[in-house]
């Protein structure tokens, strides 16, 4: 992963004390805000509905994850929804195929997010957060060393649910994310360039390896 491409004004973030699904955004000023994110490999963001945010490197690109850092204006309360993808060649969710190394790949995501002006911290990802995997492959990891992993890996694909980054989406159905630790994720090629506050948490669904694409959302009321 590397660079990023704003595609609006408005973004947020999710943390602890007054993180409330569901609740409906309300009119305020506008904040800057400074944000740190590291994937693996890939995410996208977008606030109250509206896309703000896009990792400018494709998915498709091996080993694609670094940190990002970057600044953004704001309104309370947020909506904060991420698209997390874990790079894969194909539905059988696995990379380097038909190389030595073919393997199912992991993923994990951190994010914080700071208050401009006051440095205050305003959101950490963590298990506060709701995530709904949506692709997960393979569904029998022992096809991991398939010669053709395409015929022999199984796979389950859903749909974005309509709305799902909207104040009003029901998400109490979704799991909670999952924390993970750094040791589980295995951090590199930037992530030692932030200095994450103590409370950021490594998120995922609960299977770092067999699911490929997470929708994680949380909803941050003013503090």
């Amino acid at each position: 992963m590397s660079g990023l491409r704003a595609l609006g004004v408005l973004l947020s973030g999710a943390w602890l004390a007054g993180c409330a699904q569901g609740a409906s955004p309300a009119t305020g000023g506008l904040q800057r805000f400074r944000a740190d994110a590291w994937a693996d490999n890939w995410f996208s963001l977008s606030v109250n509905g509206e896309q703000v945010a896009e990792d400018a490197v494709p998915i498709t690109t091996e080993r694609s994850f670094n940190k990002e850092s970057f600044s953004f204006e704001a309104r309370y309360p947020l909506v904060l929804a991420f698209v997390l993808k874990d790079y894969k060649q194909d539905d059988s969710g696995l990379e380097y195929i038909g190389q030595p190394q073919q393997q199912m790949g992991d993923g994990g995501f951190i994010f914080q997010l700071f208050e401009a002006e006051t440095g205050k911290l305003a959101a950490v990802t963590g298990a506060h957060f709701r995530c709904l995997p949506i692709h997960r492959a393979p569904l029998n990891p022992a096809c991991e060393k398939d010669a053709v992993p395409s015929q022999t890996c199984q796979h389950e694909s859903l749909p974005e649910p309509t709305g799902w980054g909207e104040a009003a989406f029901d998400d109490s159905a979704w799991p909670a994310a999952v924390e993970h630790s750094a040791a589980a994720v295995g951090p590199k090629d930037g992530y030692a360039q932030v200095t994450w506050d103590a409370a950021a948490r490594f998120i995922w669904s609960a299977d770092l390896k067999v699911d490929n694409t997470v929708l994680c959302r949380a909803v941050v009321q003013a503090p």
